[in-house]
């Protein structure tokens, strides 16, 4: 016979000596035993060339030397299999005895602490909560606040129409026509909720936001009793000092109109680019409910008169939270919300 079985005995041993993981396992088991390029299964297809004589002596050896490799590769995939598990039972063995980890609470988004606040705060001024739909009908969103066809808020630009009729509530104003359609004056509610609008998210702008609508319709209402409103509702929220301001504007439904802005929470009102430079944050808008609102549900303006108003819950939480940008709101960023 010319093939060295012993030799390959001892290679065999000292490559199976090295072997430390499963990988190099594997290759060293293609070496040996692989079918086309396999070192014994070159042994094997020698064979044929070996002579009768000898053939019965060259078989055994043949087993023999297969034999020893395979029992060598079993030998050291049990060794490997054997250090894998007592690393993986040593890296999830738990202690028994140590106390228990304390599972993570959940709290309230940032948004829901500063709407439940402004809640409370009307309910104590004699507001009732009120909730509404948010996809509407034309009538709702537009026709019963007095905002004509060919207006700019129709447009699809502006507003995100579910169908030719109805359309995601661009403000919670609508909630204002179903309260006075279900009740007459004295009627004071306030209705929190989302609305959407086609704007460009930035710093002040998101296309989905939270705004709260407030309502006071009864005998003798003035402009006064808004302005006298809005400013406790701001001393309740951010104290005595907190800078304010309303300004004329123009509403379709209400007559007649202003604008509350409040003093920029990053430059202080010295100007910057959240504020474009004017030191001031809109908040929202307000003024006097239009008579052909009262109309439209049903209740003289003769002897009725209201206010309404609608803020932005998002730009009173970076007013009330001291961000720079209402995003932070909506980007389920943990290391954010995890701050409140």
């Amino acid at each position: 016979m010319s093939t060295n079985f012993e030799s390959l005995h001892d290679q065999f041993d000292r490559e199976v000596a090295s072997v430390s993981d499963a990988e190099s396992l594997r290759a060293l088991r293609d070496r040996w035993l692989g079918r086309k390029a396999g070192l014994v299964t070159d042994v094997r297809k020698q064979m044929g060339a070996v002579a009768s004589e000898d053939r019965a002596a060259f078989g055994k050896a043949f087993n023999a030397l297969q034999q020893h490799v395979e029992a060598g590769l079993d030998r050291v995939s049990a060794e490997i299999a054997n250090r894998e598990r007592d690393a993986t039972i040593a890296r999830e063995t738990v202690d028994i005895t140590l106390p228990g980890r304390a599972a993570p609470l959940g709290h309230r988004h940032p948004i829901t602490i500063l709407r439940q606040n402004i809640e409370d705060i009307f309910v104590r001024m004699g507001y009732s909560v009120e909730d509404g739909p948010e996809i509407e009908t034309t009538f709702f969103n537009f026709d019963a606040l007095n905002i004509p066809d060919g207006h700019p808020a129709r447009e699809s630009q502006d507003t995100m129409y579910v169908s030719e009729d109805l359309a995601l509530r661009s403000q919670t104003s609508t909630v204002q026509i179903h309260a006075m359609q279900r009740r007459q004056p004295p009627l004071r509610v306030i209705a929190p909720g989302r609305v959407f609008r086609r704007d460009t998210p930035d710093a002040t702008h998101n296309p989905m936001f939270f705004q709260v609508e407030g309502l006071n319709v009864a005998e003798g209402i003035t402009l006064a009793d808004l302005r006298g409103t809005c400013e406790e509702f701001v001393r309740q929220l951010f104290g005595a000092d907190a800078p304010v301001r309303f300004r004329a504007s123009y509403f379709p439904f209400v007559e007649p109109g202003c604008e509350f802005d409040y003093q920029c929470f990053v430059c202080k009102g010295t100007g910057c680019r959240v504020c474009k430079g004017s030191g001031w944050i809109e908040m929202g808008g307000a003024g006097m409910v239009h008579p052909h609102v009262l109309r439209t549900v049903g209740i003289d303006p003769e002897r009725f008169s209201g206010f309404a108003f609608g803020f932005g819950i998002d730009r009173l939480a970076a007013r009330q939270f001291d961000l720079d940008d209402i995003r932070l709101l909506f980007a389920n960023d943990l290391r954010f919300l995890e701050q409140f």
